[in-house]
């Protein structure tokens, strides 16, 4: 059996992660979709959103994207992983890793966040940063992708092109 292919969906809370990863899902049926926000809800029930959290969080996606690739399934990861060094570890241990980039500007992210109705995510996550919630981007870094395979700005392209998008890339690199 072939391995199979990981695709890191990262951006800032409310960049259009989740939604570009169920778009690309829908065109390519055969992708697990590990969505961090559901991973947290299992592994941190009570989250505190700590650095040796998110630590901890990470590695957990990371194996478990390792150990579904290696029996052959082709895997989305929606995580904003906002430490470049996590989806390092995912490229260094995942043969098939690409990383896609879901660019958008924080105040566009912040209005998204703000009108989400149904998400995984936890709500209102950006009004929280004032009382000191830890957020990329806000009041943690967010390490913007150095060489990502793919980069979509979600501030330019409507839902449907963006997902468009991605399924398209997708498509191209499963093809090989």
């Amino acid at each position: 059996m072939a391995p199979g292919a990981a695709f890191w969906v990262t951006g800032l809370p409310g960049s259009g992660k989740t939604s570009l990863a169920l778009a690309a899902q829908n065109e390519v049926q055969q992708l697990v979709v590990l969505h961090m926000d559901e991973m947290r809800r299992i592994v941190t029930p009570t989250p505190t959103y700590s650095a040796s959290e998110r630590e901890t969080l990470y590695m957990s996606i990371v194996y478990t994207a390792l150990v579904l690739t290696r029996e052959g399934h082709d895997v989305i990861i929606d995580a904003t992983a906002n430490m470049r060094v996590w989806r390092d570890r995912a490229r260094a241990l995942i043969p098939d890793f690409h990383e896609v980039y879901v660019k958008c500007p924080l105040e566009v992210a912040v209005v998204r966040e703000g009108e989400r109705v149904d998400a995984l995510a936890p709500k209102g996550i950006y009004k929280k940063a004032g009382a000191g919630w830890p957020v990329p981007g806000v009041n943690v870094p967010y390490e913007e992708p150095l060489k990502p395979e793919l980069t979509i700005d979600t501030s330019a392209l409507s839902s449907e092109e963006a997902g468009k998008m991605l399924a398209d890339y997708i498509k191209s690199v499963l093809a090989r």
